[in-house]
């Protein structure tokens, strides 16, 4: 899968924009990167679309450790976007990974995560239309 369409699957997913949509894949790469251990965001970086691949290595070998609301802050922050769309965006980047990435390397990464955020990342769900009513 390229940028393109990895920014293009987080659009439609988040029911956003493609500018929104790169800014949230970013955002949550980032914070991906920093609440999981440097080796396994180097292994989840490798497997990205290269202009992608910068915002999954972690700044350090080991995991920051935070929930939840964190991660969804943080994203919600470094995205320029509310709290709601940076929910839809995380669910929707975490899905476009699931198919962008091998299943073990998904699974690893986000065996790393706490189950506070499985709503948002469900490591074993396939993606599903949601609807917004």
């Amino acid at each position: 899968m390229n940028s393109e369409d990895f920014i293009g699957s987080v659009a439609k997913r988040a029911r956003t924009s493609a500018e929104q949509a790169a800014d949230i894949t970013r955002a949550t790469l980032t914070t991906l990167a920093e609440r999981i251990d440097g080796g396994e965001a180097r292994d989840l970086a490798d497997q990205l679309p290269e202009d992608l691949r910068g915002y999954a290595f972690a700044a350090t070998e080991t995991a920051e450790k935070f929930g939840r609301d964190v991660f969804v802050e943080r994203v919600s922050g470094r995205a320029g976007v509310d709290v709601p769309l940076a929910e839809a965006g995380v669910r929707a980047v975490f899905d476009t990974l699931r198919e962008a990435v091998t299943p073990g390397q998904y699974s690893d990464a986000v065996a790393q995560l706490p189950s506070k955020l499985w709503d948002l990342i469900n490591p074993s769900a396939p993606y599903v239309e949601r609807s917004s009513g």
